[in-house]
C-alpha cells in the first residue's frame, strides 16, 4: 500500500513537471483565399525589426495555423505575403482568426477573437485612406505646391486629433494605442515625438499607462526613452530659438508635466518639485468623502514633509471660488484643472476614477499609481 502511494506521488510530481515545461501558447489561424502556392510568413515585429516565427506554403483553400509562446506583455506580429501585410497584436493565450483574399489581404481582411486586432485593422485602413487622400491632393490639377502642402498639413492634423481622442487617449494601456503611435505617412511618422511637443505628450501618456499595466515591459521602456529624447530635443530647439542657452540646464524626466495655477494665483509645474518625493493627487473637493480624505493626506504630509515629501493636488472642481475656499488652509500645492472632468491631464494620466494618486520619486520619475500601492506609508518611506 505504501509503495502504491509513493508511485502515485511520483506520477503526480511528473505531471506537474511536464505541465511546467509546456508554456502557454497563443494561436493565429484562418485562411487566405486566391493565394495558392504563395508563402505566408508569420513574423514577430520586435523592437529590432521583423523576425520570422514560422511560414507555410498555402494550399488551394489557403488555410494556415501558427502558434507561439504567449507574451507577458502585449506583443506585435504580422502575416505577410510579399508586400501585403496584416498587423496583429497578442497579449494572452488567445486564438485569433483571420480570413482574407489575396492580393487585397492588407485592406480586405476580417478578424475574430481579438478586440485589439480589430482596432488595429481599423487603424490600418484609416492610415491607407489618409495616404490616398494625401496623394489625391498632390495630384490635383491647378494646385500649387504650397497649397498642396497646406492642405495635407490640415488633413494630417485632423487625422491626428481624431486618432488621439478615439483610439490613443481612449484606452492608452491597449496594444492598439501603442500601434497608433507608430503609424506613418510615407516614410514619416504621423506622430512626431522628437519634433512636436504635443505629439511627445501623446507618447508619454501611453508610456505612463504601460508602466502601470505592464511594469518593466520593454515596449513601455522604449516609449519612455522616445519621450525623454523628444523632451530633450524640444528644450534644445526652444533654447536655440531664444538665441542663447546653457546646455547644462537642459534636463529630462519620466513624468508627464502639469503646469497649472495654484490657489494663490501662482503658476506651479509638477517638475518644479524635482528633488522631492511627490504625491500627485487628483481630487474633487465637492464630494462627501473629501473631508475625510484630506485629513488623511494631512497626516502623511505632517509626518513626512520635513523629510522631503510634497503633495501636488489637482482639483477637478467646476466652481473656482468653492475650490479656493476649500484649499485656503492647506499647506501643500493645490492647483485646479479648469476643464474639470474633461481636463487633458486626466487623459494623459489615464485617470479612470476619482480620487486617484501617483507617487513620483526625487528624480521626477513616476514610481507607482494608487492601484499598485499596498502600503502607502512604506512606499513613501522607501522613496525618501
Amino acid at each position: 500500500m505504501k509503495r502504491k502511494m509513493l508511485n502515485a506521488a511520483a506520477l503526480f510530481a511528473a505531471i506537474l513537471a511536464l505541465a511546467a515545461c509546456q508554456k502557454a501558447k497563443f494561436h493565429v489561424e484562418g485562411n487566405i483565399e486566391k493565394a495558392k502556392d504563395s508563402v505566408l510568413y508569420f513574423e514577430n515585429m520586435s523592437l529590432d525589426g521583423p523576425v520570422v516565427v514560422d511560414s507555410v506554403k498555402l494550399s488551394e483553400d489557403g488555410s494556415f495555423a501558427f502558434e507561439d509562446e504567449a507574451p507577458e506583455a502585449p506583443e506585435f506580429y504580422r502575416l505577410r505575403i510579399q508586400n501585403q501585410i496584416i498587423n496583429l497584436s497578442v497579449d494572452s493565450t488567445e486564438t485569433i482568426q483571420i480570413s482574407a483574399n489575396y492580393p487585397e489581404m492588407a485592406t480586405g481582411y476580417q478578424v475574430k477573437g481579438s478586440d485589439n486586432c480589430e482596432k488595429i485593422r481599423e487603424l490600418s485602413i484609416r492610415q491607407i485612406g489618409l495616404l490616398q487622400a494625401a496623394i489625391a491632393i498632390q495630384q490635383a490639377p491647378g494646385i500649387s505646391l504650397q497649397q498642396a502642402n497646406d492642405s495635407i498639413t490640415r488633413l494630417v492634423a485632423a487625422y491626428k486629433e481624431d486618432i488621439k481622442r478615439n483610439y490613443i487617449f481612449k484606452e492608452p494601456m491597449k496594444a492598439y494605442a501603442y500601434f497608433a503611435l507608430f503609424q506613418a505617412l510615407g516614410n514619416q511618422l504621423i506622430f512626431d515625438p522628437r519634433g512636436d511637443k504635443e505629439d511627445n505628450k501623446v507618447f508619454a501618456a501611453v508610456a505612463t499607462s504601460w508602466d502601470t499595466y505592464y511594469p518593466n515591459a520593454l515596449r513601455g521602456q522604449n516609449l519612455h526613452n522616445i519621450a525623454i529624447e523628444g523632451m530633450k530635443n524640444q528644450r534644445i530647439i526652444e533654447a536655440r530659438e531664444n538665441i542663447a542657452y546653457d546646455p547644462s540646464i537642459i534636463n529630462t524626466s519620466n513624468v508627464i508635466d502639469i503646469d497649472l495655477i495654484d490657489h494663490n494665483g501662482r503658476r506651479v509645474k509638477l517638475t518644479d518639485l524635482k528633488g522631492k518625493v511627490v504625491m500627485l493627487d487628483f481630487h474633487v473637493y465637492g464630494t462627501k468623502e473629501s473631508t475625510q480624505r484630506i485629513m488623511k493626506l494631512r497626516e502623511y504630509y505632517d509626518k513626512y514633509h520635513a523629510q522631503g515629501f510634497e503633495i501636488y493636488q489637482v482639483s477637478l472642481d467646476e466652481d473656482e471660488h468653492f475650490w479656493k475656499q476649500q484649499t485656503q488652509a492647506l499647506p501643500w500645492v493645490c492647483v485646479r484643472a479648469t476643464n474639470g472632468l474633461d481636463s487633458e491631464e486626466l487623459l494623459r494620466y489615464n485617470v479612470q476614477t476619482i480620487p486617484t494618486f501617483f507617487l513620483v520619486d526625487r528624480t521626477s520619475t513616476l514610481h507607482k499609481r494608487d492601484v499598485q500601492v499596498k502600503d502607502l506609508d512604506a512606499e513613501i518611506k522607501s522613496l525618501l
